[in-house]
């Protein structure tokens, strides 16, 4: 499986990506264009992703735009609904309206941090990404 660590903060890269090197092949995103340019470019070589791990404050563009574009991209590919690949947006904003954009935006999970390696595999499990004790 494969999995997109959009973050800019490289403490915060580099322990997401520690977490999930045991399940999912990573790579990593420092920013929004970034992020865009590389889910698009996996998605047309027949290489996609199962699962992007998005933050929300990030140069560039930010998460919640990110999120949008990924959204439009895979509808214009004809790709809808729970055939998406699953966004888990990663943020320090806790707030009742930034985890009700997100997922107006069409994500599937939100992990506020600090995140713990317990969490994101709670929230990879409850998405089917697995499905045993890791």
């Amino acid at each position: 499986m494969k999995a997109l660590i959009v973050e800019d903060d490289s403490t915060s890269r580099k322990i997401l990506e520690r977490f999930l090197n045991d399940i999912f092949k990573t790579d990593i995103a420092i920013d929004g264009e970034e992020a865009c340019m590389a889910f698009k470019q996996a998605f047309t070589g027949d290489d996609k992703y199962d699962v992007v791990f998005l933050d929300i404050m990030m140069p560039k563009k930010d998460g919640l735009e990110v999120l949008d574009e990924l959204r439009k991209f895979e509808e214009k590919n004809g790709v809808l609904g729970l055939d998406g690949v699953k966004i888990i947006m990663t943020s320090a904003l806790d707030d009742s309206r930034n985890i009700l954009n997100a997922f107006k935006g069409g994500c599937e999970g939100y992990i506020v941090k600090p995140y713990s390696k317990k969490n994101i595999y709670d929230k990879i499990e409850e998405l089917g990404l697995i499905n045993q004790e890791v």
